[in-house]
């Protein structure tokens, strides 16, 4: 079974960063589904879900170190104004250097995270999407704009009221089927939404657009 990795000491108090690739492409879930933007996905992940779709990032040790200059350069010769920082766990992390430097060229910078390490860096959304075996920090869910509840099993649903409870009045809620169970799970989430209607379902809609 692969497991999840810590990296090794922070890089130049995160002026390298082991990146996993950056790419354009369209936001696939959540609030921001839809919107063209460039991702930048590092490698590293201590959380280690069991569907995770991105296990391929969990080792940071298979990504040379890059430069945060060279990454900004290329979000910033992007049409798009939106840069999401995505992983693995980005948070592992000082992302400080990188957010600055992308605030410096005018960009919006939105981070996914499961909150379970300091929020570091400056940015205009925190999507924080929480894990069971990891529950995130106290003060990555009082910044968080919008939480991502993935729902595997029905059980899932207390965990994401759980979840509710720790995040701002204006927090945003999404519950998000898990990708290989969203047939049996889609019903159900769309049942506790009617009931429950301050939750918004989100869709994988990247994968059935058949995009990164």
């Amino acid at each position: 079974m692969e497991q999840a990795m810590k990296p090794q000491e922070p890089l130049d108090g995160g002026r390298r960063l082991p990146l996993v690739e950056d790419f354009y492409t369209i936001q696939g879930e959540g609030f921001h589904a839809g919107k063209p933007a460039y991702f930048i996905r590092l490698g590293g992940c201590d959380v280690g879900c069991r569907w995770c779709d991105a296990k391929y990032t969990w080792n940071p040790r298979l990504y040379p170190p890059t430069g945060v200059e060279l990454v900004v350069e290329r979000a910033a010769s992007c049409p798009a104004r939106a840069i999401v920082i995505t992983g693995g766990e980005p948070l592992l992390y000082p992302l400080g250097p990188l957010t600055e430097a992308l605030r410096e060229r005018g960009l919006e910078i939105f981070l996914e995270t499961s909150g379970t390490h300091p929020l570091s860096g400056v940015f205009d959304w925190v999507c924080l999407s929480p894990k069971r075996q990891q529950p995130p920090l106290d003060a990555v869910c009082a910044r968080a704009d919008e939480l991502k509840v993935i729902v595997e099993r029905e059980e899932d649903f207390a965990w994401a009221e759980q979840s509710a409870a720790r995040v701002s009045a204006g927090c945003l809620l999404y519950l998000q089927p898990e990708w290989s169970a969203r047939e049996r799970i889609m019903p159900l989430a769309v049942e506790y939404a009617k009931a429950h209607p301050r939750w918004n379902i989100s869709i994988q809609t990247h994968k059935y657009m058949h995009i990164p």
